[in-house]
């Protein structure tokens, strides 16, 4: 059995923020776009919520049209958000109540050698269990499966399926099997310790797999709370919850089966106080801490720096770790030429399949 995770960064379609080259380009944007869709929550709108909203809404909806189009939009159901235009533009309603509507990331399709490139990386690796980590939704699965693995690689996978989490930005934790997929729990709502927000930011959704000998394995697939935007501390503190809260999850796994996996990105390397509740908390083993695995320390970009680049996991329980037999690191869908090899079809940072390299044991 070969058991991989890979963060594939959605796979047709996805928000034009978050296609820019470097993650600091499309910070405010995202920054922007998480107040906005606060403050619209928001009881009563005062005269300062007010200010603040016109600020953004002005900023991302009103003005001058940057290149490649507008980044976040506005979906009114019922009244308007905005009346009024130039000096006289204003919020209309007085609070959430007052309307209905939201804010959306705007999407745009990914280049179709990207998306082969994804299946290239796959077909390399052939696992039969796949948690894939940024998956815009079941549909793209699917496609992914028939028109991109089995059409230009001959492999497909029997069984695959997701579960829409809380990320709004459409980056959710699927899995893919070659064994029935027997069972699926949802963590979406688990609550927060002491704060009125669910603990994850996308899900720790639970994959039961059937194996053939009739053995169960759960698979727990994750993307804990990223660094990139936001306040630092703040976002340690959550994903520190976060690394809690899947703890927590695979100690009642292990009451169903001793054979559980914590897949998936969780966004900060494995000395980082923030997974310390379980990388150290639990008995669970990192797969590239054994023996057989000899490559670079990271997963992320050109994976030299353990610290910063090793954000994606496979983490075993003892009876899985016990029947280990080899561990690598496919990288050949990233760019980094002076660091190593790359697919020949993989010619620039726009041609990758990701900026994350697929782990497998």
């Amino acid at each position: 059995m070969r058991i991989a995770t890979y963060n594939a960064e959605n796979l047709f379609s996805r928000p034009k923020v978050m296609l820019y080259e470097s993650w600091e380009d499309g910070r405010q944007v995202l920054e922007d776009y998480a107040e906005m869709s606060s403050l619209i929550q928001r009881e009563t709108y005062d005269s300062a919520t007010k200010s603040r909203l016109l600020t953004l809404v002005q900023r991302h909806l009103k003005g001058p049209v940057p290149p490649g189009g507008r980044r976040i939009k506005l979906n009114e159901v019922r009244e308007k958000l905005v009346t009024g235009s130039g000096q006289n533009m204003r919020i209309k309603p007085n609070g959430r109540g007052d309307w209905v509507g939201w804010f959306e990331l705007v999407r745009d399709d990914i280049k179709g050698v990207e998306v082969v490139n994804t299946g290239r990386v796959i077909d390399a690796v052939r696992p039969d269990v796949l948690c894939l980590v940024e998956v815009e939704d079941r549909p793209s699965l699917v496609r992914l499966n028939e028109q991109v693995l089995q059409h230009e690689f001959q492999f497909v996978f029997n069984h695959q399926i997701l579960v829409d989490g809380n990320d709004d930005r459409g980056i959710d934790i699927s899995l893919m099997s070659q064994w029935p997929i027997l069972g699926v729990r949802s963590y979406t709502d688990m609550p927060r310790p002491g704060i009125h927000e669910p603990v994850f930011s996308r899900d720790c959704p639970e994959y039961v797999v059937g194996l053939p000998n009739g053995e169960l394995l759960i698979v727990l697939g994750n993307h804990f709370k990223s660094q990139g935007y936001g306040n630092q501390a703040a976002n340690d503190a959550k994903r520190r919850d976060q690394a809690a809260a899947v703890a927590q999850i695979y100690q009642s796994a292990l009451q169903r089966t001793n054979l559980v996996v914590v897949a998936g990105d969780l966004n900060a390397g494995p000395d980082h106080a923030s997974l310390a509740p379980l990388i150290q908390g639990t008995d669970l083993r990192d797969v590239m801490t054994h023996p057989t695995y000899q490559g670079l320390p990271g997963t992320y970009g050109t994976a030299t720096n353990e610290t910063r680049q090793k954000l994606d996991y496979l983490l075993l329980s003892p009876a899985l770790w016990a029947l280990v037999q080899g561990v690598d690191v496919e990288r050949r869908g990233v760019y980094a030429p002076n660091t190593f090899p790359h697919f020949p079809e993989v010619t620039s940072k726009t041609t990758q399949a990701s900026d994350h390299a697929c782990v497998w044991v």
